[in-house]
């Protein structure tokens, strides 16, 4: 049986209910046994008795009984690290290496598509699981303060100290940071400049998983600026994308939901596609291009990500030239 584990609230889950907060980290963990660790006092935030509805704030730490995990059905793996010594250490190495800006407060990295940002059931291989390698001198390990998906590439900042933390997580909780995504499309959008108002809201895909749809009744608000750089004719294009708003998936649907779904997407996209004959890889054409972060008493940051090999393949196959942006 496992000992008291002290776990430090992320910034990324700051807000949420305490219950919500450990059926995140412990999905088996019953509402039942929940509570009853809550009133025996076993459970703790900060050292103080708490209930199931309170909310959590970044920093703060959770006292974990001994025994949640085996009393879970399947513990949550976000901060189990299964890699070998050799495995994280590779990882590691890869990860400074795409070291895009650092200073005291931020380290952004330039995420490789297909590399998780924090695990999952069947996920070893995840940033979250070296954070401790990543600490370049830093007295704590860097936090995660937003998120990116598995196949999308580019941009990710971690808070390198506590207090950086919690301003990076206002930062992304107001929507004041200023998120650039770049997308090959398969179709041009009409007209090339615009925004998507498309509410959107969860749905349930043939087998059965989860996937967001647009729902104009239902759905919450979800927009998304976006204007093509460069196309190949009609074919594809690239484009520039702007989220205004926060929703999961949202520029995979939003693209797919005018006509111009992203090349390579599994979720949102065709199942196959005259491009993949031309030799365009069979990955998710989606980059988080660039982040401009405005901090309290401190100038803007700016940092941008080269795009990935994957799609520097397509824009030559396609012709694509991002160079040729006449806004710019």
């Amino acid at each position: 049986m496992s000992g008291v584990q002290m776990i430090e609230v992320g910034a990324d889950e700051a807000g949420q209910r305490l219950d919500r907060w450990f059926r995140g980290r412990f999905p088996g963990l019953t509402q039942g046994k929940l509570q009853k660790l809550m009133r025996t006092g076993q459970i703790r935030v900060d050292g103080g008795r708490v209930k199931a509805s309170d909310r959590v704030d970044a920093g703060q730490v959770v006292r974990v009984p001994p025994g949640v995990e085996e009393a879970a059905a399947k513990p949550a793996p976000a901060r189990t690290q299964r890699l070998d010594l050799d495995e994280a250490a590779a990882l590691a190495d890869e990860l400074k290496h795409r070291v895009l800006y650092m200073d005291d407060d931020v380290l952004a990295i330039d995420k490789p598509a297909g590399l998780a940002v924090q695990g999952g059931s069947k996920t070893d291989r995840h940033v979250d699981a070296v954070l401790d390698r990543l600490k370049f001198g830093a007295k704590d390990r860097p936090r995660l303060v937003h998120r990116l998906d598995r196949d999308t590439s580019g941009v990710l900042v971690l808070a390198r100290s506590r207090m950086a933390a919690k301003a990076l997580g206002d930062v992304f909780k107001d929507r004041d940071a200023g998120k650039i995504y770049w997308a090959v499309t398969e179709g041009v959008p009409t007209p090339r400049q615009g925004l998507i108002d498309a509410p959107l809201s969860k749905g349930h895909g043939p087998g059965g998983g989860e996937l967001m749809r647009v729902d104009e009744l239902q759905g919450k608000s979800a927009k998304t600026g976006f204007r093509v750089i460069d196309a190949a004719g009609d074919r594809a294009a690239l484009l520039e994308l702007q989220p205004l708003t926060g929703r999961t998936h949202q520029i995979r649907v939003h693209c797919a939901a005018i006509g111009t779904p992203i090349l390579g997407d599994p979720k949102y996209g065709p199942r196959t596609s005259p491009f993949y004959d031309l030799g365009v890889p069979r990955k998710l054409h989606l980059h988080a291009r660039s982040l401009d972060l405005d901090l309290p008493g401190r100038r803007t940051i700016h940092v941008e990500a080269p795009p990935p090999p994957h799609m520097l393949e397509t824009f030559g196959l396609l012709g694509i030239d991002p160079g040729n942006d006449q806004d710019r």
